[in-house]
This record gives structure tokens, sequence and C-alpha cells, in this order.
């Protein structure tokens, strides 16, 4: 595990998570020559201890990796307070609906399959990068901007923090996309692609079915407040307007 390029500065730092060495090469130099640090893991152990030690803006994750595979480093670093809000993109072989829905229902931001492009793949990796700073505050703000407080939910998107009933709740960064889209708008019906419009960027391919896989989970993790997001058949989602 290297650095292709080190020391302080302004170019985010990418780690590369990626066993077969002329893919790590391909993409490595890829990236380098796009104006990014990077950083390479040959395997799961690896990448968890660079992503602790280094904290990179972006992991960048193969999921068929010798010892730990890439959904359980996703699912580690999901649980880590620290990294929740890491943005983390797939990248593998592993194609069917079901893996990319695996991935993203695992805190995945994005998932692109091999083969692939690297100039796709460096335009993924700069919208990912816009997303988690529009989040953090470090970009221009988002619609409407400020703290939403709709029913018993109160969401933060400066401080990525969601409160239900005064409880924190943690969520991926695709379901607090998901939820602050659907909060500043009560009552408004949302199709699937107008979701993934909104929380990805016009240039992410994912099926709607992937949406469904967001909100369940979303809905899961919000308990009894998950019920106050309807599902509008054939259409896509609303949250229920206040009484």
């Amino acid at each position: 595990m290297t650095a292709q390029s080190g020391g302080a500065g302004a170019k985010p730092t990418i780690l590369l998570v990626e066993d077969d060495e002329n893919i790590q090469q391909l993409v490595g130099y890829n990236l380098a020559k796009a104006g990014f640090q990077v950083l390479h893991a040959d395997n799961g152990e690896q990448a968890l201890a660079l992503v602790r030690r280094e904290n990179p803006d972006l992991v960048v994750l193969d999921i068929m990796l010798p010892g730990l595979d890439g959904y359980e480093v996703c699912k580690i670093l999901r649980r880590e307070p620290r990294h929740r809000r890491l943005p983390i993109i797939m990248l593998t072989a592993r194609s069917t609906e079901d893996d990319v829905s695996a991935g993203l229902d695992l805190g995945a931001d994005d998932y692109i399959t091999k083969p692939f492009s690297p100039k796709i793949l460096i335009s993924r990796i700069k919208s990912a990068l816009r997303r988690a700073a529009d989040r953090d505050g470090a970009g221009p703000a988002g619609e409407g901007g400020g703290v939403v407080r709709v029913h018993e939910l109160t969401i933060d998107p400066r401080r990525y923090e969601v409160l239900v009933g005064g409880e924190p709740v943690a969520l991926t960064l695709s379901e607090f996309g998901i939820l602050e889209l659907l909060a500043r708008r009560p009552g408004w019906v949302f199709s699937r692609q107008q979701i993934i419009d909104a929380v990805r960027g016009y240039d992410y391919a994912i099926t709607p079915r992937a949406v469904d896989v967001q909100v369940f989970g979303l809905r899961k993790k919000l308990g009894e407040a998950g019920n106050w997001i309807e599902t509008v058949r054939g259409i896509g989602y609303r949250l229920k307007s206040p009484a």
C-alpha cells in the first residue's frame, strides 16, 4: 500500500482498494493525472487501516478482495461515526441488479461495473466529492439550505444530523439525501427518477429498484417515523403533509 503523491495540499486524497495489479495501476495513473493524491490498498484489512490513519476524501472499493471483501469493508466503515459520511464508490465485476442493490444498501454512494471507462470513473469521483462538500457545508447550500423540522423529524444538513423525537439516527449519505429531499416538500410526490437525479446527480446510472432498497432501509432506521414516508403506487414516494 503506497501513496502516489504526498504532503499536505488542496488535492483530494483517494484510496483505491483493488487487488488486481493491472487495474490498480490503470486507475491510479488516471487518478493522479486528474490531480488527485492516491493511496493503494490490496485487501480489506489494509483498506481499513489506511482509512483510519490517513482519513482519505473518498474510497474506490473493489468487492472481490482477499480476506475482508468490499461489502464487509463498507459495512464496517459505515458503523464508525468518523467515517459514516466518507464517500465510497464500489468498482467491481459483479454487475447484477442484486449486487448493485446490496452495495447501495450497505451505504455505498456509487457503483461502477467492470469493464469501465477511466474518464467516467473520474467524473463519478468528482461528482461524489461535490455532493459530500455540499452536505458538509463546504459547497453551495442546497435548496432551502437550513434545518428542516417536520413531524417529529429534525434534519440538519450542515451537521449531517437527523433526530427523531430528539434522538439521533445514523443514516448513510443516500438515505440522508432522500429524507431531506422528501422533508423539504411534504406532500409532494417525487418519482424514482427525480430522487435519483436530486440525490445522486444526473450522471449516475442506477435502477429504480435501488431507490426502493434505499427507502426500505430508511424506513427501518426511522422506526415508527418511517411510516410518514408514503409509497405512491406507480410513481414514487412522498412525505406525508403535517396535519
